[in-house]
């Protein structure tokens, strides 16, 4: 059974950074598309970036494109994402995810992923 851990979640101001690290296990991730979303509360839960797990090739919603890098350590089957300049609209709830059978034309898309991890809250103040 896939299992996904996510951590480094918390208070931060403006501008500020934070690194999530999402711990994987279960299987063997090779060929993975792995994301992070997020879900700020009264809406609904969208995507932030994916990375197939080889690391080759990486994508990212408009809105972080510059500021956030999402990134994967092989030996320890964990993915991260670094978030730089944050705003308070980066604020919610950020989950990992696994999509073990799609191609990567869709790792963009919420109803691809098969695994979620149970979130870590994510907090900027202005």
């Amino acid at each position: 059974q896939v299992q996904l851990v996510e951590s480094g979640g918390g208070l931060v101001q403006a501008g500020g950074s934070l690194r999530l690290s999402c711990a994987a296990s279960g299987r063997t991730f090779s060929g993975v598309n792995m994301g992070w979303f997020r879900q700020a509360p009264g809406k609904e839960r969208e995507f932030v970036a994916a990375i197939r797990w080889s690391g080759a090739i990486t994508r990212y919603a408009d809105s972080v494109k510059g500021r956030f890098t999402i990134s994967g350590d092989n030996a320890k089957n964990t993915v991260y994402l670094e978030m730089n300049n944050l705003k308070p609209e980066d604020t919610g709830v950020y989950y990992c995810a696994a999509d073990i059978d799609s191609g990567w034309y869709y790792s963009g898309r919420l109803t691809s992923y098969d695994y979620w991890g149970q979130g870590t809250q994510v907090t900027v103040s202005s």
